[in-house]
């Protein structure tokens, strides 16, 4: 991560969030043009973050010639399906096999006059580098700022020059020589064709996140991905615990990659008791859409533990055919989860696969660095902040006390 690419992610959102309102209401396609250069970072994390429908980068162009033909056909697929709007972003440096440019009016006139779609064209530009920076973006300077001048002092006349990074979520040094001729191979690789190779070297997280969005940006009925039909499981996605951000996009995402790979999605609603009630749907890929951007929690949670009424979970799952459980939530899901896991002998409905996301503002729970909702909470604590900030400066006298949420964790504060 390099200090301003999380800010200009952010406005990248904050613009696409508004500009999918009006798609929606007129029915319109979008082509939304973000920098980056030759690089595809910027690109790629804005399509997982708002739910794009389809992708041009640099580092990873269109396997085949007609690729104008392929975007059609999966766009079209998503309108058939019943999606309202289509929702293309192309990086500024987006390159065919073949390196020609990939610009986004051309974009915009092929869906015009192949699908007749009402197309507009949104380049962000310098609307990236603006605002206020991201609370991760303000943490990130204070660390490389500090290790900088800790980096000075520990330097010897013949230390070699040095950039001060972050990797795996950790400030880094190395020589700048050595950084800059990473940077270079990755260019000489798009030059040279090696689209495969530019994708490693960017990083295991950059081919990772290409490698996810590919298979939940678009339903494929005729995946290759499918599992035979005696491999398919009945998957129930539960939320547990307080409402946090980031608690639909894993739903979506979980969603789309179990009708991708053959699977049956079902979407517990209210939590444990509304599992215990029956409250459970079949979710097929538009049951999701529009859920990247949703705050809350779209199937309804609560911190109602099983405990009580351990067999009539016991009963639902058996009722329903779920062969494997994933709940998201805070420490209330862990607590749960383990309830139900210690109950295994006595119940075999337990005797199933089930996996926990942990998802609370706090940051407070185990297993994990970050959970999600944590940095959702952090940037409105600091927008607030920033405000509050502006009112005190014009009075010298007056003291603001700010008190955030966290319970026994000071992760926020």
């Amino acid at each position: 991560m390099t200090i301003g690419a999380c800010s200009a992610l952010e406005r990248i959102c904050e613009s696409v969030d508004a500009i999918l309102s009006t798609a929606m209401s007129h029915q319109r396609a979008f082509v939304v043009e973000v920098m980056g250069r030759h690089c595809g970072w910027l690109a790629l994390n804005a399509a997982i973050s708002t739910g794009a429908d389809y992708l041009f980068i640099p580092e990873a162009p269109p396997s085949k010639d007609d690729w104008e033909a392929s975007m059609c056909k999966t766009l079209k697929a998503s309108r058939d399906a019943g999606k309202r709007t289509s929702l293309v972003i192309v990086a500024e440096g987006a390159i065919d096999r073949h390196l020609n440019p990939i610009k986004a009016e051309y974009i915009k006139d092929i869906l015009s006059t192949r699908l007749g779609y009402d197309t507009r064209v949104t380049i962000l530009g310098h609307v990236q580098r603006g605002g206020a920076p991201a609370h991760f973006d303000r943490f990130l300077g204070t660390m490389q700022g500090a290790e900088a001048i800790e980096a000075i002092l520990r330097a010897k006349p013949d230390t070699p020059s040095l950039v001060i990074g972050m990797l795996e979520n950790k400030i880094t040094t190395q020589p700048l020589k050595e950084a800059i001729e990473l940077t270079g191979q990755v260019a000489q690789s798009i030059e040279g064709k090696d689209f495969a190779r530019a994708i490693t070297l960017r990083s295991s997280a950059f081919s990772k996140q290409l490698k996810s969005y590919k298979e939940i940006a678009n339903f494929n009925p005729d995946s290759k991905m499918k599992l035979p039909e005696h491999l398919r499981l009945r998957i129930a996605i539960l939320h547990a615990g307080a409402p946090a951000g980031g608690m639909n996009t894993a739903t979506r995402s979980a969603v789309r990659l179990c009708l991708n790979r053959g699977h049956t999605p079902l979407g517990v609603h209210n939590g444990f008791p509304g599992l215990m009630r029956g409250e459970i749907t079949e979710f097929d890929w538009l049951s999701v859409d529009g859920w990247t951007i949703a705050g809350g929690s779209k199937l309804g949670t609560n911190r109602d533990q099983p405990t009580p009424q351990l067999g009539a979970v016991a009963y639902q799952l058996q009722k329903n055919g779920i062969q494997a459980l994933m709940v998201i939530g805070g420490f209330e899901a862990y607590t749960a989860v383990l309830e139900l896991a210690r109950n295994r002998s006595q119940y075999p409905a337990f005797n199933i696969p089930m996996v926990l996301i942990p998802a609370t503002v706090s940051n407070n729970v185990p297993g994990t660095e970050f959970s999600l909702g944590s940095d959702t909470a952090t940037n409105v604590i600091v927008q607030a902040t920033d405000m509050i900030k502006q009112s005190a400066s014009s009075n010298r006298r007056r003291v603001f006390v700010i008190e955030v949420q966290g319970g026994n964790c000071g992760y926020l504060a």
